[in-house]
């Protein structure tokens, strides 16, 4: 999410977000080379189901049912709205997108969004089944919102990972006490590279719903909704179009996500966008701290870099990187977010590297 812009224009290097610019070429050029056909509706369109057949072979789901919507945002209030009751709310993290970043979107809906500890973005299993637990217990339950869903974002929102058994774990008190475990997926690409045992077709056997991100990783807008095993709502297109989120040209998403998982053997253009951010996250890490000293605020392996920089370089390093403030550290500090994408070039982080490497600091950034 966006904290803090800067005013920064021409910068060397544009680190603010992973959704600052156009579209991959391939994406571009998949929809110019099919503008001309005329199709379907709706998502009928063929472009659209040939995406759910790729998607469906990439998370080894025949079953999944898929539905394409603009972004992310309003796919997550749509879709908390169309499965929960209307008396039941979601439990995340307390740093979660859906509590923090889309201004209540998902409360518009009817639903409490109930905030459970974060830890550096994750929410411990543990504190869930505290939860849980005293909430069963409590005899005024019947008169208090009922969880009907846990939600957590992979990566989370400070670039951080579950491990493959944290999600089991979280999938298993799920179905413990009947919950749905839905996925926020809008830097999926960024997450499974930088994964050392989370799999697309993992995340499909152990989530209930989640989204494969397209605004975020190569796409022009666009995002993936996944019910893995056929397990959507009845109705789902007319609960979709009553939340104004149905795509009547659902073709322009399709096509995209057609482009997207396109494959060559096992490798597809998402999986190549991913682990392309997140090399150049990984370099861009040996640089603030090798070379200027920079301490981590967090300990991201994904494509969100998160570093405290000193006040007094933070004008000076705008001349020359674009990027995000994020929060205060003390009066002396502030945390900054870098964000590395499809649309980083390897030319930019070696332009970068080579010019502070030189001056082993950003206060000698005339050379940049």
């Amino acid at each position: 999410m966006d904290s803090q812009k800067n005013t920064c224009i021409d910068t060397l290097c544009h680190l603010e977000s992973d959704y600052n610019n156009g579209a991959h070429v391939a994406v571009l050029n998949h929809l110019l080379a099919t503008n001309g056909e005329r199709s379907k509706s709706y998502g009928d369109d063929r472009f659209s189901e040939h995406a759910r057949q790729l998607i469906r072979k990439a998370c080894e789901a025949p079953e999944a049912q898929i539905w394409f919507l603009a972004g992310g945002t309003q796919t997550n209030a749509t879709i908390i709205d169309c499965v929960l009751q209307p008396f039941e709310g979601v439990l995340c993290p307390e740093t979660a997108h859906i509590n923090v970043h889309e201004a209540g979107a998902v409360e518009f809906t009817g639903h409490k969004v109930i905030p459970l500890p974060s830890h550096e973005g994750k929410l411990d299993v543990q504190d869930l089944r505290a939860w849980l637990v005293a909430y069963f217990a409590d005899e005024t339950a019947e008169h208090m919102v009922r969880p009907g869903m846990v939600y957590i974002t992979f990566p989370t929102e400070l670039g951080t990972l579950y491990t493959a058994d944290d999600l089991v774990a979280l999938h298993d008190v799920c179905r413990e006490y009947g919950l749905l475990l839905y996925v926020d997926g809008a830097r999926l690409a960024y997450g499974l590279a930088a994964s050392q045992d989370v799999t697309l077709p993992r995340l499909a056997q152990l989530a209930d719903i989640f989204y494969i991100g397209g605004t975020k990783c190569g796409a022009l807008c666009g995002e993936a909704v996944v019910f893995p095993r056929g397990n959507a709502p009845s109705h789902m297109l007319s609960r979709i179009k009553r939340h104004g989120a149905l795509l009547a040209k659902s073709r322009v998403v399709g096509a995209q996500f057609e482009a997207l998982f396109l494959s060559e053997g096992d490798v597809t253009l998402y999986g190549t966008i991913g682990r392309h951010a997140v090399s150049l996250a990984l370099r861009l890490r040996h640089l603030f701290v090798e070379c200027l000293g920079y301490q981590p605020f967090i300990d991201s392996p994904t494509n969100q870099q998160f570093y405290i920089i000193p006040n007094e370089d933070l004008d000076l390093l705008r001349r020359h990187i674009g990027f995000e403030i994020w929060c205060p550290v003390d009066e002396h500090r502030t945390a900054c977010r870098f964000v590395t994408s499809w649309a980083t070039t390897e030319q930019e982080i070696e332009d970068l590297h080579e010019s502070c490497s030189k001056s082993g600091s950003i206060r000698v950034g005339q050379r940049m």
